[in-house]
């Protein structure tokens, strides 16, 4: 799996539904040039000092807000508990010089509050003071309720903060040797992924959570706005931070001319849509045929795409089995030293054979004969995305720092079908290289023109892209699937997301290791710091994975 798995088992309370709901802005948080160069351990010490100079403003506003909202509750223990963040806030304020000290630098001798610092202390100051959004709240208000409720707006502001530096915290750890006594860093790392710290932390979440118990859901979704606004701004701070050296994020950001752009190849079925497309187009065949008409009654189509699909699952398990299983029918995966490119070839010769003979069986079976071409485009534009993929291509495409072409390498039946999806998302600049149905007069006839059926073709479409630009452009591709295979290996950062049983054994089988692609940009970050390129040398062996499109979004785009 990638990087970016969710820290909690269940939808919890709101704090938790939030922090759930704000992936996007976790993944920019955490792929941003701050944190990636902080966790690579080549930032600059200058960058840091200034960063965490910030603190103070920080936690002064907190002290501030910690002690309206324990005037604004009514219950005694609540009032205990923000009364004892409220202390370990201005505990953690008396200390700081020391604790700079403790994780190996020196306070800076002079501090000046930037201008994202003022933009969050002072959206904390007022809605701690009572200002939300448009509406302003007495301070007087002698209501109970109404109090408990600036309680809860308070901390939903409080919250998004704690968690985010929690969490980034962690996802660095995580990827640290913890042998390493380095990482010049790693004291800051532990203090804020820390026992006391997630305490901390979790006890804002659980008063959240108990004081918004009792709020309409007009009032709750007031806390999901105070909480959203208030991790955009903390995101933004992170983002304003000074690097002075070159960050791999986000890439696009390096690659800003004509000899040094980037290429974007993607898979499309399943790789950006929910469903498959060979599944939409067979159904739409059941079901925009009526009973006694068309080139095959009704029941025949569904039990001949029953049959062929069947069939196809069985077979190509086979196949995949093949490959991993040596003649004495033992398994090797896991077993292969360093990528063995040749045997891997190989292999997905066999998978390309069998593609092929799949596709002349559907063929013959005429299927997809009667379709209608208005039919199929009407249920590409409802064809349903991966959340965040249409709006990460539309970005892209209207991206103005970076030269990105994009090439969408499918094997789906119909070409149309993709163009219709990525239409409506006004996505029309995208290169589709995939197949044709063959029609009369908008009518299918059952025949295909065969562009792109199995790995070798996407490999071949893949190189020749590729020979065609000028310079050394950035080539990435994004798949999940074993045909997606070959070219994932060809690409400078192959990206895998959904990563399928089939790809991870056979590529096990032959070498070729998976890691989260936020592990993989610490590894790069360091090796832009001493070579100062960011392109493979080579076939890699390694391929870079991730749970979600924000990830991709982050990692390329940025905020």
């Amino acid at each position: 799996m990638g990087s970016f798995e969710l820290q909690v088992s269940d939808e919890g309370g709101i704090a938790k539904r939030l922090w759930k709901k704000f992936k996007n802005e976790r993944a920019l948080a955490l792929y941003s040039p701050f944190a990636v160069c902080l966790a690579a351990g080549t930032l600059d010490p200058r960058s840091f000092i200034h960063c965490i100079s910030q603190d103070v403003y920080f936690l002064q506003a907190f002290a501030h807000a910690y002690e309206l909202a324990e005037q604004y509750v009514d219950d005694e223990e609540d009032k205990e508990a923000i009364a004892e963040l409220r202390k370990r806030v201005l505990k953690r304020l008396k200390n700081q010089d020391s604790l700079i000290r403790e994780w190996g630098f020196e306070p800076p001798k002079d501090r000046t509050c930037d201008a994202a610092t003022v933009k969050y202390t002072e959206f904390l100051a007022e809605t701690a003071s009572g200002k939300v959004g448009e509406e302003k709240f007495s301070v007087k208000i002698v209501t109970p309720f109404e109090k408990t409720k600036l309680a809860a707006y308070t901390l939903s502001v409080i919250s998004p903060c704690m968690r985010l530096y929690n969490f980034i915290s962690k996802e660095i750890q995580a990827r640290l040797d913890p042998d390493d006594g380095e990482h010049i860093y790693k004291k800051w790392l532990n203090s804020l992924s820390s026992l006391k710290f997630e305490a901390s932390a979790s006890r804002i979440e659980d008063l959240l959570d108990k004081l918004s118990i009792s709020l309409t859901s007009e009032e709750l979704d007031v806390v999901e706005r105070l909480y959203h606004r208030a991790m955009k701004l903390e995101l933004d701070f992170i983002w304003a931070q000074s690097i002075v050296q070159q960050s791999i994020v986000p890439c696009s950001r390096l690659l800003n001319s004509v000899e040094n752009n980037l290429i974007l190849f993607c898979d499309f079925d399943l790789t950006c849509t929910v469903i498959d497309s060979s599944a939409l187009l067979a159904e739409l065949a059941i079901i925009t045929t009526p009973n006694g008409s068309g080139p095959m009654p009704l029941a025949d189509i569904r039990t001949t795409w029953n049959d062929l699909f069947t069939q196809y699952v069985k077979e190509y398990q086979q196949c995949v089995e093949s490959i991993i299983q040596d003649e004495a029918g033992i398994d090797k995966s896991l077993q292969a030293e360093g990528l063995d490119y040749e045997g891997l070839f190989k292999a997905l010769k066999k998978i390309s054979d069998f593609e092929k003979r799949a596709n002349a069986s559907l063929i013959h079976s005429n299927v997809l004969k009667g379709l209608n071409l208005s039919d199929i485009k009407r249920a590409g534009e409802r064809l349903e995305f991966q959340d965040g993929c249409k709006k990460f291509f539309h970005n892209v495409v209207e991206n103005k720092n970076c030269a990105t072409k994009v090439h969408v390498l499918s094997y789906c039946w119909c070409s149309d079908l993709i163009r219709s999806a990525f239409s409506s998302g006004n996505l029309n600049a995208l290169n589709i290289h995939s197949n044709d149905l063959v029609y009369q007069e908008s009518i299918s006839t059952g025949g295909m023109i065969m562009k792109m059926e199995c790995p070798i073709d996407k490999l071949q479409a893949f190189n020749d892209i590729a020979s065609k630009n000028r310079g050394r452009p950035l080539k990435i591709y994004v798949g999940g699937s074993l045909g997606d295979l070959l070219c994932l290996l060809e690409a400078d950062i192959g990206i895998v997301i959904d990563l399928s049983i089939s790809l991870k054994s056979v590529a096990n089988h032959f070498g070729v290791s998976f890691i989260p692609l936020f592990s993989g940009l610490i590894s790069k970050q360091r090796e832009l710091a001493e070579s100062g390129s960011i392109h493979s040398k080579g076939t890699s062996s390694t391929l870079y994975t991730v749970s979600s499109w924000d990830e991709i979004y982050a990692f390329i785009l940025g905020q």
